[in-house]
């Protein structure tokens, strides 16, 4: 019986050691192939030469993001570019996210365009329409191989998506019904992923409670809330004074929102200033810290938008191809 009772023991003590999953550092790097196409080498510190995954990996994450678009022009962030970059993920061990934007190109707050080939559609044609790009994309990353951890249904649907359609402000149910759709599909192929309802303004709750309950009205399910947390752009709205504000007032939303929902979050896109390099340190660190050691424990990760991005987009993380004093953010993180 004392044998019996140790093996048990030991198999509950075992089954929660498993349970326990690190605190996710990410990163998005869809960027990737479309860098290497334009022919730029990326170099660690000490100049090194490096593919931008296992850059990733050497810096301390774990964890990496991908968008999917519906079919771009260039094919770049087509599901079968996402599988070319998935697998690099895959070999280096790094749990990986798939961000639908259910549009040809970029989705954001400002637009959620109608792929060119779902346009004209009915409302339950384009709920067809998204359940089977979802499937088909998730479907070829599971035949070659590929775990997925979590998938965003949408980008930054802080209005919905697929608008005017999915436009949540003005028609909720048909936005709920889209994500439902996606959720579904997710689920048919990744039964055990985590799906994602992604919103911006990680300092603005009543976006949060707007979209969510909207969802919860009409019966829509999600796994984890996403939330976009970038000082720099709340300032530039007004939003916030000071980026130490946006870091207050983005943890406590995740405790409240975690309690109110019964659902954990993660910062899926995060970024600062990258010719601030020193301060943007400072900055990411009290992003990391507070989400890990600030929020009761319903965050679950951090993940930096496009680090290796330079020039044309203020909030990388990179200098002359090479990481900047903003990812030693991460790699301490890890440590």
């Amino acid at each position: 019986m004392k044998k019996i009772i140790f093996i048990t023991a030991l198999l509950l003590l075992s089954a929660s050691s498993m349970a326990e999953e690190p605190f996710w550092l990410g990163a998005d790097i869809s960027g990737t192939t479309e860098l290497e196409a334009r022919g730029v080498q990326l170099r660690n510190a000490q100049g090194e030469e490096r593919e931008n995954t296992a850059l990733m990996k050497e810096l301390g994450l774990n964890a990496v993001r991908y968008r999917v678009w519906v079919n771009p022009k260039d094919g770049l962030c087509s599901k079968e570019d996402v599988l070319k970059m998935a697998l690099r993920a895959k070999a280096l061990g790094m749990a990986i996210m798939i961000d639908f934007h259910y549009s040809d190109w970029w989705a954001d707050p400002a637009k959620q365009n109608i792929p060119e080939a779902w346009k004209g559609m009915s409302y339950k044609q384009m709920c067809k329409a998204l359940a089977k790009h979802t499937k088909e994309t998730l479907q070829l990353l599971k035949d070659n191989g590929v775990d997925v951890k979590w998938v965003q249904v949408g980008n930054e649907t802080t209005d919905g998506f697929l608008w005017d359609v999915g436009r949540a402000s003005t028609n909720m149910k048909q936005y709920a019904g889209l994500t439902k759709a996606g959720y579904n599909a997710v689920k048919k192929v990744y039964e055990d992923a985590a799906v994602i309802v992604h919103v911006d303004c990680g300092c603005d709750i009543k976006r949060y409670n707007f979209i969510f309950d909207g969802l919860k009205k009409y019966g829509t399910k999600w796994d984890m809330i996403g939330m976009s947390v970038y000082p720099y752009w709340d300032q530039d709205t007004g939003l916030e004074t000071d980026w130490q504000g946006t870091v207050r007032d983005f943890a406590y939303n995740i405790r409240v929102l975690g309690r109110k929902y019964n659902c954990p979050l993660m910062v899926v896109e995060t970024g600062v200033e990258a010719k601030k390099p020193v301060e943007g340190k400072v900055i990411m660190k009290a992003i990391i810290d507070a989400s890990k050691n600030r929020t009761d424990g319903f965050c679950k990760g951090v993940f930096y938008w496009a680090p290796e991005a330079e020039g044309h987009y203020p909030l990388g993380a990179f200098q002359n191809h090479r990481p900047t004093a903003i990812m030693e953010a991460f790699t301490e993180a890890s440590e």
